[in-house]
């Protein structure tokens, strides 16, 4: 591409990625960037309007996939709206594509003509990332663009660690945990959802959700920092049609991949969907968030980080 031609991608506060075009990022600085948001009484991607947008701007590249968004994507409906102005298709699968590689989410090819990603996240590897093309052609123009463009020596080291990653990825056993993340992520949002809490969307249909805490007059920032204290780990995150400031937010995002690879199921999922919901009604409250703690160390000291803690912990 060239500087000043147009990217489609989704609106950063809608579920997107810093890296799809926000003008504090590279990308938004060298590039023409037209957001596409999300329905405002679904919040869910508007398909058709999307098309609309790709047929009016004629975008060189538009860009699916997203860090924020909790349900499931239709590449082939974004083929189509790239199709028909000509553009290519950038699926960003970086948060979901452990769940691609063991088809709990509809997989990007043949439909996009570039997917990356990374290899942290759901594939449960190394930090690093990927970047597949559909054809020979488009892969080596990829190939070029990475060295010589803009990337030197190798990191051999992370490639031996992306090799066993992979090698684990292929087991039966992950499909096994990719499984379970979906069944907690479905608990957990259930759990929340009977106590009260409002999710965007009103579900997941991954490994995330987001927690609207409008209704409890919190924000993103307070209840990040309440739920840090108890250490229960989310991130405060923008809303779609967030009016708050990025930095301060009206949502927060939970995800259940770290806590299903330490063995924990839908049991423990409505336990910790109680323990959250009661910060929230507790308004944030240090002295709930103190007692919330003693109740997740007593959570987290049945299911120890390493396998071999947890055979000893079984054994006990």
């Amino acid at each position: 591409m060239k500087p000043g031609e147009t990217i489609l991608s989704m609106r950063l506060d809608h579920g997107g990625h810093l890296s799809h075009g926000h003008p504090i990022s590279m990308v938004g600085q060298y590039f023409n960037i037209v957001s596409y948001m999300v329905d405002e009484t679904t919040e869910r991607l508007d398909y058709d309007k999307i098309k609309a947008l790709a047929a009016e701007h004629k975008p060189k590249v538009i860009v699916c996939g997203y860090s924020a968004y909790p349900r499931t994507i239709d590449f082939a409906a974004f083929r189509e709206a790239a199709d028909a102005c000509g553009a290519y298709l950038v699926a960003d699968i970086a948060h979901i594509a452990g769940l691609v590689a063991t088809g709990n989410h509809p997989h990007p090819l043949p439909h996009a003509h570039f997917v990356t990603g990374t290899t942290h996240k759901t594939l449960r590897g190394p930090r690093g990332g990927f970047i597949c093309a559909a054809t020979e052609e488009l892969g080596a123009m990829v190939d070029k663009a990475i060295f010589p463009g803009i990337q030197g020596g190798p990191l051999c080291h992370v490639i031996a660690a992306k090799a066993v990653a992979f090698g684990e990825d292929l087991q039966p056993a992950f499909k096994a945990y990719q499984d379970q993340v979906i069944a907690n992520a479905r608990a957990l949002a259930q759990a929340l959802t009977a106590e009260g809490v409002r999710l965007v969307t009103g579900g997941t249909d991954n490994h995330l959700m987001l927690i609207d805490l409008r209704p409890q007059g919190l924000t993103g920032k307070a209840m990040e920092k309440a739920l840090g204290e108890a250490r229960i780990t989310v991130n405060k995150n923008t809303i779609p049609y967030d009016p708050q400031k990025p930095f301060v937010t009206s949502g927060v995002r939970v995800g259940v991949p770290a806590v299903t690879t330490r063995g924990m199921g839908e049991p423990e999922m409505k336990t910790i969907g109680g323990l959250i919901a009661g910060i929230i009604k507790a308004k944030a409250d240090p002295a709930v968030a103190a007692e919330v703690r003693t109740e997740v160390e007593k959570l987290v000291e049945r299911f120890p980080l390493y396998a071999e803690r947890r055979r000893e912990a079984s054994a006990q």
